[in-house]
């Protein structure tokens, strides 16, 4: 009897769990929705992104590094290196979210979802970035641990 309930425990966590994720989609939370949906319709800037940006590839630094570091080391690179980790539709693991893993369009231009479901509504996308939208990632200390040199709205588009 007791594993019949805590089977039937998990699948009540699992029906509720997926409730409230319909329920968040429903209630019309953004989502990250991969920078090869940006391309469908940004052909030109999709294509200058991925051959230009080094964003666009961010994920290769992890994997180098990875084996010299923790879970919770590497949880702090996916927040820069990747897209929407933690959020919803974002970066969840190289194995179930490979889309998601470099720092794609949507780092920048905030989750597509709601601009794509619109049909290209340039009010459900940022358009312009302040450098306060740039320092979540190129932090003072970041730049400092790693030597690097952020280019402002070098986004290669």
């Amino acid at each position: 009897m007791p594993k019949r309930r805590h089977l039937i425990l998990v699948m009540m966590i699992g029906a509720l769990s997926a409730v409230l994720a319909l329920q968040a989609y429903a209630a019309g939370e953004k989502r990250y929705i991969g920078s090869k949906a940006c391309g469908e319709c940004h052909t030109d800037e999709y294509a200058n992104f991925m051959k230009y940006a080094k964003k666009a590839h961010s994920c290769n630094s992890i994997k180098i590094m990875a084996n010299g570091l923790t879970e919770d080391e590497l949880k702090t690179c996916y927040s820069c290196h990747t897209t929407g980790y933690g959020k919803p539709g974002g970066f969840v693991s190289m194995e179930k979210t490979p889309e998601m893993a470099d720092a794609g369009c949507e780092v920048c231009h905030g989750p597509g979802s709601a601009h794509s479901d619109s049909g290209g509504d340039v009010k459900d996308i940022i358009l312009k970035m302040k450098i306060s939208d740039c320092e979540v990632c190129h932090s003072v200390d970041r730049v400092k641990a790693f030597n690097f040199k952020p280019m402002l709205f070098g986004g290669a588009h």
